[in-house]
């Protein structure tokens, strides 16, 4: 099992970095959580909670340096957040997506019960247009069934074809070792 411990500060880029990504609500902290088997990220069911930039050192167990660090982003699209608040998180986004060396790999959670929307398109083709490497990983799986959440994938790769998608759950852990691969992969040396 790995351990986390939550880091106030903007961390030395002496590690690689995975961020988490997407709208409000979509449960970016729940699978942060799931993937530690740890409640470190705060979760709500009011849009909006996060407002910075929130790093997670992510050890092994016997490992005294971290191995990886999670960034927990603020949500975008619908959030009960003060423009004066949600207006100055480009300020900050932009530049930690674009020039942050140390970032890995980004993973877009998307609702997979929720069509694509135009603001996810637009961040996929941001992360293209600054070369950075993500992977879509369609959250609450658990509340379709098998056959329904099999068509709600089709449907989303013919709207947004040649992305990888890994189907996730928090509650369940449905999708949690493939999206551990997946980021042991991305930050290997």
């Amino acid at each position: 099992m790995t351990s986390a411990t939550a880091v106030d500060h903007f961390p030395a880029p002496a590690f690689p970095e995975v961020a988490f990504l997407g709208r409000s609500n979509v449960g970016k902290s729940s699978v942060i959580n799931s993937l530690l088997g740890a409640k470190i990220a705060k979760t709500s069911s009011t849009p909006g909670r996060t407002q910075a930039i929130n790093f997670f050192e992510v050890r092994w167990p016997g490992k005294p340096q971290p191995e990886v660090v999670f960034a927990d982003l603020p949500g975008y699209g619908y959030a009960r957040v003060p423009r004066a608040i949600s207006s100055q998180w480009s300020g900050f986004i932009d530049p930690y997506l674009k020039e942050r060396r140390c970032l890995t790999l980004c993973l877009v959670l998307i609702d997979v019960n929720v069509p694509p929307q135009e603001s996810d398109r637009q961040l996929f083709e941001y992360l293209r247009s600054v070369e950075r490497p993500f992977l879509v990983v369609a959250t609450k799986a658990d509340k379709l069934s098998g056959n329904t959440l099999r068509r709600a994938l089709d449907a989303f790769q013919k709207t947004t074809p040649n992305l990888r998608v890994v189907p996730y759950s928090a509650r369940t852990g449905s999708g949690r070792d493939e999206l551990w691969r997946e980021i042991r992969e991305a930050i290997r040396p």
